[in-house]
């Protein structure tokens, strides 16, 4: 789909009540059962001595064991990761996939945006810098892109790619249809996208900058590329986030921008609720 089209349609498909048929799949059923072997070494990786301790201590949040197996990612694939960040999945990933798969970090190439944008863009590149002495990370790579034109690799080249709490940032840029379509054209036939993001209540306008974006909006975005969803989870599901604060999703840890006399409120919700969806290119 066109972007301009798009944009014509997007009010009406951040209000759609659904897409069609959607599958809910059980939390602890991967898209197909993992070998034993590649359970036991993600395992082993996300037990890992090398990883921050401030990014373990989420794991009760983001469950990266469970959401890595719905994705159905296995230690052989090629993996892109979306916008890395600090490098939170990239910990995990990139050990996991040393040895027989491929890990690639894809991340805005700072010489495409405005100067004020590109020390944003280069905190992937530095994360992994810095990881890179050790052997666990050597083989890691980033490949930068042009959000204005978006690609991801060589065409059919990754069996995977995954983004985690990004959809709203491109919402909010107007590059959303466009990133898309690049992550389908870069996956191989069969390959999984793999979404995680904010999950809002309800539809929201085109101009929310909560950081929540309805479920029904990505569906409708992978959709228009070409997506069929597969199925959806609950594995990163909040029922306690009631999604009405004043500083949207950043009100709530980790972020934590909130006064401080709320600090145990906001404690006691935790992180946000997320939906978790896996799509595929047929």
């Amino acid at each position: 789909m066109k972007p301009k089209l798009f944009a014509a349609l997007l009010p009406a498909l951040l209000a759609a009540c659904g897409t069609g048929a959607a599958v809910t799949a059980d939390p602890a059923t991967p898209a197909a059962a993992p070998r034993a072997d590649s359970a036991a070494a993600l395992d082993r990786v996300i037990a890992g001595n090398w990883r921050t301790p401030e990014f373990v201590a989420r794991d009760s949040w983001r469950h990266p064991e469970q959401t890595l197996s719905f994705f159905g990612i296995r230690p052989d694939m090629t993996v892109v990761e979306i916008a890395p960040g600090g490098g939170w999945y990239m910990e995990i990933l990139a050990p996991y996939l040393r040895d027989q798969g491929r890990y690639v970090g894809a991340i805005v190439d700072p010489a495409t945006v405005a100067p004020e944008r590109r020390e944003a863009a280069e905190r992937s590149r530095r994360a992994l810098a810095e990881r890179q002495p050790a052997s666990a990370f050597d083989r890691a790579t980033i490949h930068g892109y042009d959000p204005k034109a978006p690609r991801f690799g060589p065409d059919a080249s990754a069996d995977a790619v995954l983004t985690f709490r990004n959809v709203h940032n491109w919402l909010s840029a107007g590059n959303a249809p466009a990133m898309f379509e690049g992550f389908h054209r870069v996956l191989k036939p069969g390959g999984v996208l793999g979404v995680v993001e904010h999950r809002a209540g309800r539809a929201l306008p085109a101009d929310d900058r909560s950081g929540y974006v309805a479920e029904e909006a990505v569906i409708a975005l992978a959709e228009a590329a070409g997506f069929r969803l597969d199925a959806r989870s609950e594995i990163n599901a909040n029922p306690a986030d009631t999604k009405d604060h004043p500083n949207g999703v950043w009100t709530l840890p980790p972020t934590n921008r909130h006064d401080d006399g709320d600090a145990a409120k906001y404690r006691a919700i935790g992180e946000s609720d997320r939906m978790t969806l896996r799509f595929v290119k047929d």
